[in-house]
């Protein structure tokens, strides 16, 4: 299903353009009259320097792409991007300075024009205000159990995983089962009680807390009994299984808020 939806994905004109700037410069020196016309040589073959250019790009991709939890193909070349078009930008500039600007014109202009698609299902998600706006859902009623997310806005595994906690949210969310984001780049003072660090090379982004009775149960990623914190990749199933939604859903369902504590919390 996850593939199904990533084929779909891409026929959007972000990927669609993005892809085609990311291996533009190669298959204008691997098509013969491409390759004749813009570089004016017969010989159409990538140098040795090209080579190295290219290789490297690889192992940055592989680099970068594991550590913002990359699970699906789209998911690997939104985080490879960046890289690759990069990359393409220097091949160009070594080639031809003209081509280099050129490229870097078309580069900035779809960034500007053709910003990546954003999800656009249901979800059932509370924004939360900090730690004070946290602490005061937990404290209002601690029978409903609570699965909230710490972000940033421009981390690139939270924007990886936004999606997927969007799409969690729709299938579990029940009046007496909630989740929530606390965006903790504008809300430090949440990083710092729930000791989640927002530094750009934090390895705890994004990461989730279970709440139960107003406490913290369980936590993805944790520490171990060493302090070291143990590596979680953030996909739908990983979460399902770690935080165990599917027997919390069926128990909050079996347990539904009765009418007379509804009424006591819309009084107060």
């Amino acid at each position: 299903m996850s593939f199904k939806k990533d084929l779909k994905l891409l026929v959007k004109p972000y990927y669609l353009i993005n892809i085609f700037l990311s291996v533009s410069y190669i298959l204008s020196k691997r098509i013969p009259v491409i390759c004749n016309y813009i570089f004016a040589q017969d010989d159409c073959e990538l140098d040795g320097r090209e080579t190295e250019i290219l290789f490297f790009l690889m192992i940055v991709i592989m680099i970068r792409t594991r550590k913002t939890g990359s699970v699906t193909m789209i998911n690997y070349l939104t985080s490879s991007f960046v890289y690759t078009k990069v990359a393409n930008l220097i091949l160009w500039f070594y080639a031809d300075v003209r081509m280099g600007i050129l490229f870097a014109f078309i580069f900035i202009l779809c960034a500007l024009v053709l910003p990546e698609p954003t999800y656009q299902g249901p979800e059932n998600v509370i924004y939360l205000r900090g730690a004070n706006g946290l602490q005061e859902e937990l404290q209002r009623d601690t029978k409903v159990v609570w699965l909230v997310a710490f972000y940033t806005a421009w981390n690139p595994a939270c924007v990886t995983f936004a999606p997927i906690f969007s799409e969690l949210s729709a299938e579990y969310a029940l009046e007496n089962f909630k989740f929530g984001k606390v965006d903790i780049g504008r809300y430090p003072d949440a990083a710092a009680k729930y000791h989640v660090s927002d530094a750009s090379t934090s390895k705890q982004l994004p990461t989730l807390i279970l709440f139960k009775d107003g406490k913290e149960v369980e936590r993805r990623p944790y520490a171990d009994h060493k302090g070291k914190l143990v590596k979680f990749l953030f996909s739908l199933d990983n979460v399902k299984a770690a935080f165990d939604l599917n027997n919390i859903y069926n128990d909050r369902k079996k347990n539904p808020i009765k009418r007379k504590e509804k009424k006591s919390l819309k009084a107060e």
